[in-house]
């Protein structure tokens, strides 16, 4: 099946690219919610892949055509793939169960143990937390995304970093912190 990337207006397909910039600049690395995520940044090692995909499999055919970009590409060139999809999975529960279609996947094309997803989605929800709860906001991007990560990046970063086990924790600290107020703030010009 052939790529579903760029049908948005070059307007829409900017604006969308540019919100999920923003929020990688100011919530992620601003927070440093992922101590990781700067480097690459700086690198400009980060493919922000824009897909007009409306169903899953679209969207299992768009994460293919990523986790095959990402493998045939040097990691100095193109280390991660943020796989945005405004129009696919646009509820969270239908999009936390396309998460585990799309790990299956990775291990159907024998890329288990190479790549893995973060899962960040507007509505995402921790199990057992309310919707509102601000902890839910360490994994809540723009739009539905599928991160897809090298996990040797992840090896290599985890060992730089000492306290890599302790992110989750401090992420929800910082997150309680911060506030709902805080975390609009964030968003204002």
């Amino acid at each position: 099946m052939p790529p579903l990337l760029h049908p948005y207006t070059d307007a829409d397909a900017s604006q969308i690219i540019a919100d999920t910039q923003t929020w990688l600049e100011r919530a992620v690395i601003g927070l440093n919610l992922c101590p990781f995520a700067k480097s690459v940044v700086v690198k400009k090692q980060v493919r922000y892949a824009l897909t007009a995909a409306s169903t899953a499999d679209d969207l299992l055919a768009e994460v293919e055509n990523e986790l095959n970009l990402l493998s045939t590409t040097p990691a100095d060139q193109l280390d991660t793939t943020l796989l945005i999809h405004p129009r696919a999975m646009t509820d969270f529960l239908d999009y936390h169960f396309f998460v585990a279609e799309a790990v299956a996947l990775i291990r159907n094309l024998g890329f288990d143990g190479v790549y893995q997803i973060a899962s960040l989605h507007p509505q995402y929800e921790f199990a057992g937390s309310e919707p509102d709860d601000i902890a839910n906001f360490t994994n809540r991007s723009p739009y539905p995304t599928l991160h897809l990560l090298r996990e040797s990046s992840i090896d290599r970063a985890v060992a730089a970093f000492p306290d890599a086990k302790d992110i989750f924790e401090r992420n929800i600290a910082t997150m309680e912190n911060l506030g709902h107020e805080g975390w609009g703030k964030l968003w204002r010009p």
